[in-house]
């Protein structure tokens, strides 16, 4: 790892040095609305040489209008100067000296226009990866081997992000990460955030970003950072959507969107769902225990297949009324549903002997168990966004509140085949609901160009209730209610927070500088029996430096400090018992986990349209949560007793250090063959008390190459490489699958018609994982059915109204979006 370090250093040293010795001209200038005399973002620059027809480098304005390309050779060029809904602007002879001066072009006015369009083409794309300096930006709508899945189908290519067989997602090699959805929580992903990514279509996402090292407006809840996942939307002038289908052998799913916009006032609507076919997959278990003060060994052997199905659907509805130029409402409600049905069987042999080899027993039985979990939630949001004369004066008033009802049941019934024993089995169903309220002001003040100052406030209640019922199956093959597993619970967690922040240039602009504090009061309380959970105070410190090499190359430090609430999943004593050999409960005495992180990268785009991205991070977790499994001969729980059991639960388990690296890379290698990777190494090392210090590398590599045929014909294929871990107590499995696609547009491009292929050539992806602990070793292996081929269509309809309204959202569109570099 000091290698991987070392080289990038030495590479951010090289880029650095060969950006200062560069020293050609540089044009700049701002674009302003000629009838409001508001400045025009994302307004597409393009530069030619003087009687070429072809531009050869161009940049879009930022929110401010504000543009600047540097590194241009002295020269005779044209500035052209394009918006959606405005007449081109053209500025000729534009004289660019070789270090001499600098062409500004002070104030250009856009003059608007009335048009309406039946049909529209745009070709221009926006940029994969976007960097910014407080996040990372992954644009999906051109993924074409994602769009026939969900959204963990996108995640698995989102720089720094890892996606494990199950689900299960990593930032930094953190699994504690915060997840949004268009900026706001939702109680779904509380219930289960595997099965909640998985009933969000790939189609529906219009980009993901990652934030690494939040600033102080955001919440400090989540170590490992933020994911906020922004869904379609559109805020262009008509009536206008889109319709994705995707058909396939193991997965299907669908999203209908529909936006329409009148002047100032405009509705979006949308509808999308999916479901996960009946695949089934097979596994066996091999656990050796030892018991010395009986000087015993017992064996446990459990082969078997399981069968699982998923589904969701999601609908929503929003309002945005610009009640003034300087005056924003939106409105949005919204509601999810997901579930998923699992059954299966196994055969289990369990076998005692003495250390000797002495037989004692040998148990051979079979046992069927059955679960389901839904979800249902409804997400509710008012903004308000004022500006005031002064650009960049902003206050913004929040509310927003989610309500999920839960229900999780399980069945399980165990067969004896030797030993005389009677059938044994339980059954469990355990409704729930869940309230999260989110209340926040922010307010912004621009002191100058260069210094701005932030503000703001924020309530977060939380209010969560679960009943729990157990049944135990008797003799006679009837139930009765078990009194010691059924119960229910109130649980109730309060956040109050302020925060102030700075952004302003140092040293004659040479750095920007964004440095905020953040203060988090936590107050919780459950009726768990005998459990009393204290208030405690947060003060979240963090610092952002950046500096531009030149437009085209940045560098980026950051320092964060991050808390990670144990939620009520990890908190719930409730056990579940659905495997009498293997049961899991919560721990209601959880502490928070508290997190430093600095970050150092770089980022440099090519006037070829290449760019790479590099970055190390070190993090270091105090009061690290992680799960922790536990041994036991016979485990009583409630009165009744569980022989050879393993527990497991999380735990604060001493510390965790994780030191990494990550380099994105995207190079066209031809105008038709376009070429990208993503890597992220790891060494995390956890450090516990009573237990030996561990380490293990983890790294992650993906390839994906996309190839243009012609203007309507585009091919990709996809290959991601996650490696095996060293953990507290075993082995994380390796995980590799790739992913083909071809797609078809027709239609003036309104319409595309797609095939997809998954594991193609695999039809089972293997997973052999370890577990040990004291008195125990075993080896789990898993055959999970990921292979599948789908086809997926894809049309845009309706009319598009052009005026001076402005339209922000191009990505939706298709439209470049802000790129340091050139085309």
């Amino acid at each position: 790892m000091r290698t991987v370090l070392s080289l990038l250093f030495f590479l951010l040293i090289s880029v650095s040095n060969y950006a200062q010795t560069a020293g050609k001209g540089k044009i700049s200038g701002k674009v302003t609305d000629a009838v409001t005399k508001q400045p025009v973002d994302y307004a597409t620059i393009s530069v030619f040489k003087q009687g070429a027809t072809s531009p050869f480098n161009g940049i879009s304005t930022d929110a401010k209008g504000t543009f600047s390309i540097d590194n241009i050779p002295a020269g005779d060029y044209k500035v052209t100067v394009d918006f959606l809904g405005y007449k081109r602007t053209t500025i000729d002879h534009v004289i660019v000296t070789d270090g001499g001066s600098t062409p500004a072009l002070a104030n250009i006015l856009l003059a608007p226009v009335q048009n309406q369009l039946t049909g529209v083409t745009i070709t221009a794309k926006a940029p994969i990866i976007e960097n910014r300096i407080d996040k990372m930006v992954y644009n999906a709508a051109n993924d074409l081997t994602a769009q026939g899945g969900v959204a963990l189908d996108v995640l698995k290519k989102v720089p720094q992000v890892s996606v494990d067989i199950d689900g299960n997602v990593e930032l930094q090699g953190n699994a504690n990460v915060r997840f949004l959805i268009n900026g706001k929580p939702s109680s779904i992903f509380g219930a289960s955030l595997a099965d909640a990514l998985q009933a969000i279509p790939a189609s529906q996402i219009k980009s993901i970003e990652v934030i690494t090292s939040p600033g102080a407006k955001y919440d400090a809840a989540g170590t490992g950072g933020i994911i906020n996942i922004i869904l379609k939307d559109s805020k262009v002038q008509g009536i206008n959507g889109s319709i994705n289908l995707a058909a396939g052998t193991r997965l299907e799913n669908g999203s209908f969107n529909l936006n329409a916009r009148k002047n100032n006032f405009g509705i979006n609507a949308f509808f999308s769902g999916n479901a996960q076919l009946k695949t089934t997959g097979l596994s066996s278990n091999n656990r050796t225990s030892s018991n010395t003060t009986e000087g015993t060994v017992t064996n446990l052997t459990q082969s078997g297949d399981n069968t699982q199905r998923r589904s969701g659907y999601q609908s929503g509805l929003s309002f945005n009324w610009s009640i003034s130029p300087k005056d924003e409402l939106t409105a949005s409600v919204g509601f999810n549903h997901f579930g998923n049905h699992n059954n299966g069987f196994s055969n289990q042999d369990e076998s005692k002997a003495t250390t000797a080899g002495a037989p004692i027993y040998d148990l051979l039985s079979n046992r069927t168990s059955d679960s389901r979990f839904h979800v249902n939630a409804t997400d509710l949001s008012l903004a308000y966004k004022k500006q005031f004369k002064t650009e960049g004066q902003e206050l913004e008033i929040l509310y927003s509140t989610s309500y999920g009802k839960n229900t999780f049941s399980y069945f399980n019934e165990q067969d004896y085949l030797t030993g005389g024993y009677p059938t044994s089995g339980s059954r469990s169903n355990n409704p729930g609901n869940d309230r999260e309220t989110n209340i926040s002001i922010d307010y912004t003040q621009p002191f100058s160009k260069t210094f701005t100052l932030e503000a703001g406030a924020k309530a977060v209640i939380e209010n969560l209730k679960n009943v729990v019922n157990t049944d135990t199956l008797l003799n006679d093959g009837s139930y009765i209610n078990n009194a010691g597993q059924s119960y229910g619970f109130n649980y109730k967690r309060k956040v109050y927070a302020g925060y102030l922040s700075v952004s302003t240039a140092l040293f004659n602009n040479f750095l920007e500088a964004k440095a905020g504090v953040r203060d988090e009061y936590t107050n919780t309380t459950a009726d768990f029996p005998g459990v009393v959970i204290p208030g405690y105070n947060t003060v979240v410190p963090s610092l952002t430096l950046s500096h531009k090499l030149s437009p085209t190359q940045s560098i980026k430090a950051s320092y964060s400090y991050r808390i990670e609430r144990p939620d009520y999943g990890d908190l719930n004593p409730f056990f579940n018992i659905s495997d009498p050999h293997n049961i899991s409960t919560g721990n209601p005495n959880l502490k928070p986990e508290l997190s430093h992180g600095i970050e150092l990268g770089y980022n440099r785009s090519f006037d070829s349209g290449a760019n790479i991205s590099l970055g190390s991070f070190y993090r270091h977790n105090i009061d690290d949560i992680q799960p922790f499994t536990t041994r036991y001969d016979s485990l009583n729980i409630n009165g009744r007793e569980y022989p050879n059991v393993l527990l497991n639960q999380r735990s604060n388990i001493g510390t965790q250090t994780t030191i990494g690296a990550n380099l994105f890379a995207s190079v066209p290698v031809t105008q038709k063959l376009n070429l990208r990777t993503n890597m992220f190494f790891a060494s995390r090392t956890n450090t516990n008390p009573g237990i030996s210090k561990v380490t293990g590398l983890a790294y992650r590599i993906n390839l994906n190459a996309s190839y243009q045929f012609g203007n309507d014909l585009t091919a990709e294929a996809f290959a991601n490489y996650n490696s095996s871990q060293k953990n507290l107590q075993g082995t994380r499995p390796y995980f590799f699958f790739y992913n083909l696609a071809i797609r078809k547009q027709f239609m003036n491009k309104k319409a595309s018609l797609g095939l997809q292929a998954a594991n193609p050539f695999t039809h089972y992806v293997t997973q052999r994982a370890t577990t040990f602990g004291t008195g125990f070793n075993q080896v789990s292996i898993r055959q999970v059915p990921l292979q599948s081929f789908g086809i997926t269509l894809n049309y845009k309809f309706g009319k598009l109204e052009f005026s001076k309204e402005k339209e922000k959202d191009r990505e939706d569109n298709n439209m470049p979006a802000q790129d340091a570099g050139g085309r």
